[in-house]
C-alpha cells in the first residue's frame, strides 16, 4: 500500500544513529540500541539502513528532522522535535564506587563524600546537586557534548575511577553499567533515585520519530509490545540500570 507524503517508507528501517556511541549504538553494531534496531528490522522483514552522525548538537536536525532517516531508537520520552512512542525502559543517573571502598552511598549529599574527589558530567543534574552541596572544590568535570568519533568521557569517568584518579563518578545509567562492567565486579553502582524530587534523576526512554507520522509511530508502538522481553534482555546483557514505574530496581 502506497505511503501517505507524512509517512516513512517502509521498504526499509531507516535508523538516525551515533556511529561511535557505545553502549548505545556504533558502526559496527556493537550497541544495545543496535540490537533492538536489528531485532525490528528481522520483525518487519526489512533490511536495515543507517544515517551515522555523532549524538551532539544538530543531531535530529541533521538526521530525523531532514528526513535522512526514521526513527531514533532511543531518547528520553518527551524531548523536542520529535513525536515519542511509547517508552521502553527507565533508568537513571547513578553513583558509581569502587567495591574495595566499602562506601555505602546513595545520595549526593552524604558527609562521606564531603573529601573525596568526585567524577561529573557537566550539564546534567548530579553536577547541579554537586554544585549546591559544595563539592565543586573536588570535583572533575567531564564533558557532556563531545565529538564521540574522538572522545568518550562516560568511559573515561569510569576507567579513572578504576584507576583510582577520582573516587566517585556519578553519570547516566546505562553508560556507568557497560563501562564498569569492563572492569569486572571491582565497581558497585547505585541508582540516585533517593535524591530530592526537585531534582530529577530517573528517566523514561523511548524511540523517536518525526511529528505527524502517527501510523509510524503506532507500528514502532506495536514492535515495542511485542518484543519488550526481548529488548529487557538486551538492555540486561548491557548492564543499563533498569528501573519499574515507582524507582525500584528491576532484578
Amino acid at each position: 500500500m502506497a505511503q501517505t507524503p507524512s509517512e516513512p517508507d517502509r521498504s526499509a528501517l531507516r535508523i538516525c544513529a551515533d556511529p561511535s556511541g557505545l553502549p548505545f549504538s556504533n558502526d559496527k553494531d556493537e550497541g544495545f540500541e543496535n540490537r533492538i534496531a536489528a531485532l525490528f528490522a528481522k520483525k518487519l522483514s526489512v533490511p536495515l539502513h543507517y544515517t551515522w552522525y555523532p549524538n551532539s548538537v544538530g543531531f535530529l536536525r541533521n538526521t530525523l528532522r531532514a528526513r535522512r532517516c526514521d526513527l531514533v531508537v532511543g531518547i528520553v520520552t518527551g524531548a523536542d522535535l520529535v513525536l515519542n512512542t511509547n517508552p521502553y525502559y527507565r533508568s537513571s543517573y547513578v553513583i558509581v564506587t569502587r567495591r574495595a571502598d566499602d562506601l555505602s552511598v546513595n545520595t549526593i549529599g552524604d558527609p562521606k563524600l564531603a573529601e573525596l574527589r568526585i567524577g561529573v558530567t557537566a550539564g546534567t543534574p548530579p553536577a547541579d546537586l554537586v554544585a549546591s552541596a559544595g563539592l565543586m572544590t573536588h570535583a572533575r568535570p567531564y564533558q557532556l557534548f563531545v565529538d564521540t568519533r574522538a572522545d568518550n568521557p562516560g568511559k573515561q569517568m569510569i576507567d579513572d575511577l578504576a584507576a583510582k584518579q577520582i573516587d566517585a563518578a556519578l553519570l547516566w545509567g546505562p553508560i556507568a553499567g557497560y563501562f564498569a562492567r569492563q572492569h569486572g565486579d571491582a565497581l558497585k553502582i547505585v541508582p540516585l533515585v533517593k535524591e530530592p524530587k526537585a531534582v530529577r534523576m530517573a528517566f523514561y526512554i523511548s524511540m523517536g520519530v518525526r511529528p505527524g507520522e502517527t501510523e509510524w509511530k503506532n507500528t514502532v508502538n506495536q514492535l515495542i509490545r511485542d518484543n519488550q522481553d526481548a529488548i529487557t534482555g538486551i538492555l540486561k546483557e548491557y548492564g543499563v540500570p533498569l528501573l519499574d514505574e515507582r524507582d525500584n530496581p528491576l532484578q
